[in-house]
Parts: structure tokens; C-alpha cells; sequence
């Protein structure tokens, strides 16, 4: 039986050989349907089993009577299984549903935000100084004082590292990127690891020096900021300009359109750090693949998120490099973590009123037609 695909920067279209009449009479009675019904490619393992990761009901191959799915181009062999899932609901009565929620996770978040802001803020400031004036210079010399600094730095966010690398790494691994061996981790990993490499050279070299450049040392901050920044907009450059995927992205195989920069930073980071797990990953695409709203949103926040990051970095390294040292060092450790939790407060509500106005204009164009 033949297959027809469309590309994946449209949006699904609804299977109409086995539809069923609807049963509501009002848009309200709509929004009152079950959600939709996923059937979801299991996971290919090492030795060519399938695992069903969804829950809900085991992996089949795909039935579509009319062969009518949203595809994006991708290597299709045992080495790279398809990585798309199938939507099921005849009548679209809602969105793909992303099954997922940060209501149960709040305390998980509160409370690892607040080691990171122990760790990456309040740890430099306090030990630098604590030791620089609570200390004689002949107690402790310039050089010792941030060599300690630097050497604790970092304590939480490594071993966060080395957890989320475990998590991807372990053989059945429930979180692991689709159609990827377990090698490659996830995207977010790869770049988290080049950011390190960077924030490492800076404080080896900043601490080499009998006396330590502290301006330097108040950088790494900043240079990760810009890194991302920069990363967000160029993928979402190469996007607009139709470029395929240069490399594997997360879930999306080399050679497929790209989509929005920090669409892999939402994969990953809710599939292995927020426990959503593969499942989550498939959902993510079947939702992105489904909606013109749910697209354009990720476009402007990817803008939202890169511009900020590059006018944080650029705003920091200035005043690094032109106050005093020690106004300049706490600026550097302090300035990019309150743009991002300002970014963060403004962007969970324009999502939220963002995905009410995705589910209004689709119950109510499905409604109409």
C-alpha cells in the first residue's frame, strides 16, 4: 500500500476513511472530548526488540488506512528507526496532547534552582570575599584565594552533569534520544559539555597568574550566555534559509528541515531532567508536526531567548571590563542567573496563554468546519 507523506513543517491532516460523526453540538461539548489517542513506536533496543514507552497501549506498525502522516526525512534502516509517531484521532477534536506538566515536578524544581543558586552564585561571591578581606594577604595570596574559589566551583551543576549522563547512557535507558544509539546522548548534553570546556579554560587560565586577572575569572557566566545565545539564533537562521540539519539533533536525523533552536532544549531538558522520558520526545513531535500555532510560538521564543542571552552576555562584558574589579566580579556571577529567572517568569505565562489560544482556534476552526 502506497504511503503519502507530507512535509514536516506541515500540519497533520486528519484520517477521514474510518471517522465517526461528532457528538457535541457545542464548541464547549468539543473541548469536553477525550484526549486524543496516540499509538506510539516503541523504542528499538540493541537486540531489534521494540519496548512500548507510552503507556498506554503496546507499539503496532502503523495501520493508517489512508497513509496520511506528517514525515520528516530520515534514515530508514535498522541502524536508524523511524521516529515518528501516528496520530489516530480522526476528528482532531484537540492538539496532540504533550501529556506532560510541571504542577507535580515544582518542588523538584524549586529545589534544584536553589542548589544551582547556591552553588554558581552565592559560593564565588561568599568565598571570594570571605577570603580576599576576611583574610590578611599574608594569610592567604591572591592566587590561593581563587584557586580554592575556582576548584569548588561548580559542585551541583557536575554532578547534575554526571547524573543526566547516566541517565542516557544506562542500557535501557527510558529517556534516550529517538532513533539515536545510546552514544550520542542528546543535544543539550553535547552543548552543556562544549560549555564547560570553555568555563574550564577560563578559570584554569584565570587562576594561573600570581596575580589573578578577576576580571577574567568573572566571565564564565556571561560566555555561556553568549554560546547559547548565539546557538539559538544560528539554527533558527539556517531554519528560515531551508538549510537541513547539518548533524543529528537531538530526535531530528541529519539532513531534516530544522526547526527552532531551543525546540531540542525543550526535548531534552523535559525528557531527561523533567523525567518525561522518550515518550515526551514523541509527543513533542507529533505536536510541533500538528500545529501552526505551536510552531510559531517556539519561533518566537527562540528569538525571545537568543537576543536576550546575546544582550545579557554583551550588557555583562561591559561592565566587566569598565567598573571596579570587585563591582565588576559580582556583576559577572550575578547579572545572567536574574535574566534568566526574569526570562523564565515572563515566558511560563506567555506559553500558558499561548497553548489556551492554540486549543481556542483549533476547537473552534474544527468546530465551524
Amino acid at each position: 500500500m502506497a504511503t503519502n507523506f507530507t512535509p514536516s513543517t506541515e500540519p497533520l491532516r486528519p484520517s477521514t476513511a474510518n471517522s465517526t460523526e461528532m457528538q457535541a453540538s457545542t464548541p464547549r461539548e468539543l473541548r469536553a472530548q477525550p484526549s486524543t489517542t496516540l499509538e506510539v513506536p516503541g523504542q528499538q533496543g540493541i537486540d531489534g526488540t521494540i519496548e512500548n514507552t507510552t503507556g498506554t497501549r503496546p507499539a503496532t506498525p502503523n495501520t493508517n488506512p489512508t497513509g496520511v502522516a506528517s514525515h520528516a526525512p530520515s534514515l530508514r534502516n535498522a541502524g536508524y528507526p523511524h521516529t515518528q509517531v501516528v496520530f489516530t484521532d480522526a476528528d482532531f477534536v484537540q492538539p496532540p496532547p504533550l501529556n506532560y506538566s510541571l504542577q507535580p515536578r515544582k518542588k523538584a524544581i524549586f529545589w534544584f534552582w536553589t542548589l544551582i543558586f547556591l552553588d554558581c552564585v552565592c559560593m564565588p561571591l561568599g568565598l571570594y570575599f570571605g577570603m580576599w578581606y576576611g583574610l590578611t594577604r599574608d594569610q592567604l595570596s591572591a592566587n590561593a584565594v581563587f584557586s580554592i574559589s575556582t576548584a569548588l566551583l561548580g559542585t551541583v551543576s557536575i554532578a547534575e552533569y554526571i547524573i543526566r549522563f547516566m541517565r542516557l547512557w544506562r542500557k535501557n535507558s527510558n529517556c534516550r534520544v529517538i532513533g539515536a544509539e545510546r552514544h550520542y546522548l542528546d543535544w543539550f548534553h553535547w552543548n552543556l559539555s562544549v560549555g564547560w570546556f570553555f568555563v574550564m579554560i577560563e578559570l584554569i587560565v584565570g587562576t594561573c597568574p600570581r596575580n589573578p586577572p578577576i576580571r577574567l575569572l568573572a566571565m564564565p557566566a556571561p560566555t555561556m550566555c553568549f554560546a547559547i545565545g548565539c546557538e539559538l539564533l544560528l539554527v533558527d537562521l539556517l531554519r528560515c534559509l531551508k538549510v537541513p540539519a547539518p548533524c543529528r539533533i537531538s530526535s531530528l536525523p541529519m539532513g531534516a528541515p530544522l526547526r527552532p533552536g531551543i525546540y531540542a532544549y525543550i526535548e531534552d531538558i523535559c525528557a531527561v531532567d523533567g523525567s518525561g522520558g522518550t515518550e515526551f520526545r514523541q509527543r513533542l513531535n507529533l505536536r510541533y508536526q500538528a500545529s501552526k500555532e505551536f510552531r510559531e510560538m517556539l519561533h518566537r521564543l527562540t528569538l525571545f531567548w537568543g537576543f536576550g542571552a546575546i544582550a545579557t552576555s554583551a550588557l555583562c562584558t561591559v561592565l566587566i571590563f569598565t567598573i571596579q574589579r570587585d563591582a565588576a566580579y559580582v556583576i559577572g556571577w550575578t547579572v545572567p542567573f536574574i535574566w534568566a529567572g526574569v526570562f523564565t517568569s515572563i515566558t511560563i505565562p506567555w506559553v500558558q496563554r499561548s497553548l489556551k489560544h492554540e486549543y481556542s482556534c483549533w476547537t473552534e476552526a474544527r468546530w465551524k468546519a
